[in-house]
């Protein structure tokens, strides 16, 4: 495994090879400031941002995360006028083409059937990376695509995360055998979920990209699209970018944006 410095992504696609970051996890225990500072913002009770249209927005959870830490977002987005889905995915800690097929699908068909249009998805680290799968895989169904400190453009993040990626990794290999590809869980591996992350993001899904250059967990240059129009930079931890005023605002004015028809 190579260390850091790491030269940032040309292409669109994924790296085939993991990398280790030299990034500040330190950083990540200031992440409470930030819920604190949501809640004292008037953003979190809908004030200053655009209404929503009543379009289902799915939110989904990062790495080693469950959908009870995004709760904040998910009752937010109702609040300012969306119908916001968690994700149902349980821990994200599993083999992200699984959690795709067969959770996280039934969380869209859901979402698409009661609107009656098509979905935005916000996603969260891992979750992130595992939106824009689902986007690239079901272009149809996707409207819109946020990602907050996701590392689509190759897995880069400090050495304490990768470590933690190996356990899981070790986990999905034993508990699933033949059922899952030999290089499952890293960037070489063949499945829907990562040959999907090789392409271009469909051009009828508006893509959001949202980073913070003090990121603890992963190098934020991997968290881009390398398009001015689509990335946002924001201050603050990567843990602390679901809790963020700024985060919220940016998200309000994209989906707004992104809106579909009746």
């Amino acid at each position: 495994m190579r260390r850091a410095p790491v030269a940032a992504p040309t292409g669109p696609g994924v790296r085939e090879q993991e990398a280790l970051a030299d990034v500040p996890i330190w950083n990540e225990a200031l992440f409470g400031a930030e819920l604190l500072l949501l809640h004292a913002s008037p953003v979190y009770y809908g004030l200053g941002v655009p209404r929503g249209d009543g379009s289902a927005v799915i939110v989904i959870p990062g790495f080693l995360g469950t959908d009870l830490y995004v709760t904040h977002l998910h009752s937010w987005l109702q609040r300012i006028g969306y119908r916001s889905y968690l994700s149902g995915i349980g821990m994200n800690a599993e083999c992200p083409n699984l959690l795709i097929r067969y959770r996280l699908v039934e969380t869209m068909k859901k979402a698409v059937a009661a609107t009656g249009r098509k979905v935005h998805l916000i996603g969260h680290s891992l979750g992130g990376i595992i939106a824009r799968s689902l986007a690239a895989q079901r272009p149809k169904d996707v409207a819109s695509v946020i990602t907050l400190a996701a590392p689509f453009r190759g897995t880069v993040m400090h050495h304490s995360v990768l470590q933690a990626a190996k356990v899981v990794r070790n986990h999905i290999l034993s508990a699933y055998g033949d059922r899952v590809l030999p290089d499952c869980y890293t960037p070489r591996c063949t499945c829907d979920f990562v040959s999907s992350l090789r392409c271009r993001m469909p051009a009828c899904v508006a893509a959001t990209a949202i980073y913070t250059r003090d990121d603890g967990m992963v190098d934020s240059r991997f968290c881009k699209t390398g398009k001015p129009d689509c990335d946002f930079e924001v201050s603050g931890t990567h843990v602390g970018l679901v809790f963020n005023p700024s985060v919220y605002s940016i998200i309000a004015d994209r989906l707004a944006g992104a809106r579909t028809p009746h």
